[in-house]
């Protein structure tokens, strides 16, 4: 049975006398922090103050802490303060409260901020570093798991591969021709308002064609698909990995590489040379579309200039383009979602990582296709 705390004062010459008794425990934490503060509020008339805890019953951590605060605020205000009359089997509870908080926080020691910026460029360094180092190991992974279905015709998962194909190909190609056709008139328009002030509006066709089918068409469309397709794989193998789908399937003896990313890898990359042709088509027609109503140009004329300026060649470097962009885009999509932990946040960071990465990766690879290309004359 717990008895009330209480605290009854006295003050003899200049000396406040104060004692504790009844139970100091954390149950009567609101009445024990409102007798110490008021304690405290006597503590301003007198010159030193005695605290006698021989009538406390009971006393837990909670209390000796406010017994303690109670002296300490009360040295710190100039008075003399301390405990009496302190009870051998509490004596030991209070000499490890009065060590306690009695050491101020060391400051961390202040950095060089040129030693500092070294170390995080180090740090991203090692980071970029590394995930190339799980890309490169997952499309190693990748190549594996494809030789072995070559070998095993019947390990293919070609329901799963079919499906996927639907959703990353079949349902993408509204957007990706709504998209495309938008930005083809969009340069037309552009290249029609600016060359006209010099008499050049045919070389429209020229900046479209050639623009379209080398690099904006493709670039579109794989920028369009990391948002959209790639973010649902890593999305996926996310939540798979956070419902532990992922360990289950190692333990039924079956590879995650090959039931899982194969699939989504291969339908991505037969999509993307499909969603490429059709995305530069559209952007094609929309040019052609702006020329003939902005800029008077017939559909016939159009396709006579766009026959000259555009060859066989433009053409190929932009589908040769799309596959890579396709393998590159799903193994940054499944590597970031195996690195999924288990909770939601882990899941919405990994998936804006993985679109971030393979965006960023599919304009460096279009600049080295770029480099190349250009240097063997194509």
């Amino acid at each position: 049975m717990h008895s009330a705390p209480l605290i009854k004062s006295a003050i003899v010459g200049e000396r406040l006398q104060l004692e504790a008794a009844g139970s100091w425990t954390a149950v009567h934490a609101a009445e024990l922090n409102g007798l110490v503060d008021a304690a405290l509020r006597e503590v301003i008339s007198a010159r030193s103050v005695s605290v006698d805890i021989a009538g406390i019953r009971e006393l837990d951590t909670f209390g000796a802490w406010l017994l303690e605060r109670l002296i300490r605020n009360a040295n710190e205000r100039g008075r003399n303060a301390k405990l009496a009359q302190v009870p051998d089997r509490y004596r030991g509870l209070f000499d490890e409260v009065s060590q306690a908080n009695r050491r101020k926080p060391t400051q961390p020691a202040e950095k060089n901020r040129l030693v500092a910026s070294l170390a995080a460029v180090g740090r991203g360094t090692i980071d970029i570093a590394s995930d190339l180092l799980t890309i490169v190991a997952l499309i190693g992974a990748i190549g594996e798991a494809f030789i072995r279905t070559l070998v095993r015709p019947r390990a293919f998962r070609l329901t799963s591969a079919v499906h996927h194909l639907d959703r990353v190909a079949v349902r993408a190609v509204p957007i990706i021709v709504l998209i495309t056709l938008l930005i083809g008139s969009i340069i037309a328009q552009q290249g029609i308002f600016h060359f006209r002030k010099f008499g050049a509006d045919d070389y429209v066709v020229d900046l479209v064609g050639i623009l379209v089918l080398r690099e904006i068409g493709v670039l579109l469309v794989a920028i369009m698909v990391a948002g959209r397709s790639g973010s649902s794989y890593t999305a996926e193998l996310g939540s798979m990995k956070m419902r532990e789908e992922i360990d289950a399937l190692r333990t039924m003896g079956l590879d995650p590489i090959e039931v899982l990313i194969l699939p989504r890898v291969l339908a991505l990359i037969c999509a993307m040379p499909l969603l490429t042709f059709l995305g530069s088509m559209a952007a094609l027609y929309g040019g052609g579309m702006v020329a003939w109503l902005y800029g008077g140009m017939s559909p016939a004329i159009f396709l006579g200039r766009l026959k000259e300026a555009v060859s066989l060649t433009h053409f190929e470097v932009g589908m040769i383009k799309a596959p890579f962009m396709a393998l590159v885009i799903g193994a940054v999509a499944c590597s970031e979602g195996l690195k999924v932990k288990g909770s939601a946040e882990s899941l919405g960071l990994q998936t804006t990582t993985s679109v971030v990465k393979s965006i960023f990766l599919v304009i460096v690879i279009d600049g080295l296709f770029a480099i190349f290309f250009a240097s063997i004359g194509m």
